[in-house]
C-alpha cells in the first residue's frame, strides 16, 4: 500500500511538468525504457528532465568573474600575505587556497576547513585595530563591504560601517600594496536593509581620504546580464546599470 501511494504521489507531482515540457518527459520516459532494457534497475523515478538542452555549466554573474578574475591578479603579483576580508569561501579563497596561503578575517567564527592554506582570524573590521597596520601587501574584500552595518551576520548597527570598514582594511595594506574591492553597483546609493547595500560605480572615491594615498589600477565590472567587462575607464564610461558588481584594484603608494 505504501509503495503504491508512493507511485501515485510521484504520478501527481511529475503531472504539471508533464502539461508543461511533454517533450522532455517523452524523452524521459523513453530513456528509461530503454535502461531497463538494457538490463539496468531503478530504485526510484526522480525525473529531472531539462539538464540536457542546459549549457556545460554557469559561466556567468558577480561570483563567478570576481572570483576568478582577482585570483588570477593574485597569482601574477605573487604577494608576501594575502589577507581577504568576508569574500566567498567556497569561490575565491578557494581559488587563492589552491597556489598559495591565504589568511581569512570575518565578524564571525569559522571552523578549520580542514585546509593548511586558509588560516583563520576573527574580526571586525569596523573596528579600529593599530596593531594591523601595514601588515599584508595583498588585501581583498570581494562582495561583502556592502554588508558592513547592517546587522545581517552580527556585526554592530552602523549606517556608516562601510565606510569605517574601507578605511580599516585599507590600514591593513603596506606601502606598494594591492587592494581589491568589489560590491554591487547601480545607477543610485539603495540600501536593502538589512541584506545589503548598492553603491553608484563612483562612490568608493568619497571613501578615499588623502592620507590612505590609493590609486586606482584597474576597474572591471559585471552588467545585469552576468557578464564581464575588463579594464573600463570608469571616469568616462557610461553606465546603465541595476545591479552590478564593480570590481577594483588599487594601489598603495605610500
Amino acid at each position: 500500500m505504501v509503495r503504491l501511494f508512493k507511485k501515485i504521489w510521484n504520478m501527481i507531482y511529475v503531472v504539471p511538468y508533464i502539461v508543461f515540457s511533454y517533450k522532455d518527459y517523452l524523452r524521459y520516459f523513453s530513456d528509461s525504457r530503454e535502461y531497463l532494457r538494457l538490463g539496468g534497475k531503478i530504485t526510484s523515478y526522480e525525473p529531472i528532465v531539462s539538464d540536457w538542452r542546459a549549457q556545460a555549466g554557469s559561466a556567468s554573474g558577480h561570483y563567478f568573474h570576481q572570483d576568478l578574475l582577482v585570483a588570477n591578479l593574485v597569482f601574477h603579483n605573487q604577494p608576501l600575505r594575502h589577507i581577504d576580508i568576508g569574500s566567498r569561501l567556497d569561490g575565491f579563497v578557494a581559488h587563492v587556497a589552491s597556489f598559495r596561503p591565504i589568511e581569512v578575517m570575518d565578524v564571525r567564527e569559522l571552523k578549520n576547513t580542514g585546509h593548511e592554506n586558509i588560516s583563520f582570524i576573527r574580526a571586525n573590521l569596523m573596528e579600529p585595530n593599530d596593531a594591523q597596520k601595514g601588515i599584508a601587501d595583498s588585501v581583498s574584500c570581494l562582495h561583502a563591504i556592502e554588508h558592513f552595518g547592517l546587522g545581517r551576520y552580527g556585526d554592530p548597527v552602523d549606517p556608516f560601517g562601510y565606510v569605517e570598514g574601507f578605511k580599516n582594511i585599507v590600514n591593513l595594506l603596506s606601502k606598494n600594496g594591492a587592494l581589491y574591492i568589489s560590491f554591487p553597483i547601480s545607477n543610485s546609493n539603495m540600501v536593502y536593509f538589512n541584506a545589503h547595500r548598492v553603491f553608484e560605480p563612483l562612490d568608493i572615491f568619497k571613501w578615499i581620504e588623502p592620507e590612505m594615498s590609493l590609486l586606482l589600477e584597474r576597474f572591471d565590472y559585471v552588467d545585469d546580464n552576468g557578464d564581464l567587462h575588463l579594464n573600463i575607464d570608469i571616469e568616462n564610461y557610461k553606465f546603465n546599470l541595476e545591479y552590478g558588481c564593480g570590481i577594483y584594484t588599487f594601489k598603495k603608494f605610500n
